[in-house]
């Protein structure tokens, strides 16, 4: 297993992003499957592939860009991550979370995190949002942490609180907006999970005793690292498929992709909501 990325590798990314672009972005976005497109509404934007970057994983992922773009949006500074990495992909944990240092080291204050997710609630359906409240961390309980080595003590502290991982002020935000706007939306848990396989239906029934309304393969790490070094999150899920406790169903990454193109709509409109009122 890779040794932890040190503060000086996190900084030589930071300097090769800033060889490229004079702008300090506030808000940094992760886009997850099916959203890539939304980073191609940012103004002003420059392109940096993640291969151009030393350091920085490379997106296998079909519906994951592999792109950061940074440039503004609403009127903010944004540093956009268009498409993600997963530990699935064979990457550890410090480098699938690698991109959240550098926003930190960037100066960004706000991350917004989004993923596409199978809703297991009962209400839950393929095209509907979900405002992430809270998280379980299923990697992180059994041994696969982004924090585990020794704590990088510039951007917090050994043993940081997650009891509001997902920031309260930010969340009445993106509901007032929401509301507004019109779009309907649901709250609650994420649940985070390694993949790449999806789950199986006894999978699925124990995830929703325990408290959770949607899984997916990301973001928790992601928000984890952002807590650590004290980045404000909003996070949003896409319901891209429903997450069946039955034998009979087949889930597929196409679909995934499918219902992603009703989900940008209602999250771009949310998020620009959010960056206009910020």
């Amino acid at each position: 297993m890779q040794k932890n990325l040190t503060i000086k590798e996190i900084d030589e990314v930071v300097a090769a992003i800033l060889s490229k672009t004079e702008v300090k972005p506030r808000i940094g976005m992760v886009l997850g499957s099916g959203l890539s497109h939304f980073a191609e509404s940012v103004e002003n934007a420059i392109s940096i592939p993640f291969g151009d970057l030393p350091h920085w994983p490379v997106s296998t992922v079909k519906g994951h860009a592999g792109k950061l773009i940074i440039g503004q949006l609403q009127g903010q500074d944004v540093f956009v991550m268009q498409g993600r990495i997963h530990f699935y992909e064979g990457y550890t944990m410090s480098q699938v979370t690698l991109p959240v240092r550098v926003m930190q080291r960037m100066g960004v204050e706000i991350m917004i995190v989004t993923n596409a997710a199978g809703g297991i609630a009962d209400e839950h359906q393929p095209g509907d949002v979900m405002l992430i409240t809270d998280h379980i961390n299923f990697p992180g309980l059994i041994g696969n942490s982004p924090l585990h080595g020794p704590n990088l003590d510039d951007f917090g502290p050994r043993f940081p609180d997650m009891t509001q991982a997902y920031d309260p002020e930010l969340l009445d935000l993106a509901r007032k907006i929401a509301k507004e706007e019109g779009v309907p939306i649901h709250e609650g848990v994420y649940m985070g999970l390694s993949g790449p396989s999806f789950e199986t239906p006894a999978e699925l029934r124990f995830l929703k005793m325990i408290g959770a309304d949607t899984v997916g393969m990301s973001t928790v790490t992601e928000v984890s690292v952002a807590r650590h070094g004290g980045t404000r999150v909003l996070g949003l899920s896409g319901i891209s498929n429903k997450a069946h406790t039955e034998l009979s169903f087949v889930a597929s990454h196409e679909d995934v992709l499918e219902a992603g193109k009703q989900i940008v709509p209602k999250m771009e409109t949310i998020i620009r909501g959010v960056l206009r009122s910020l």
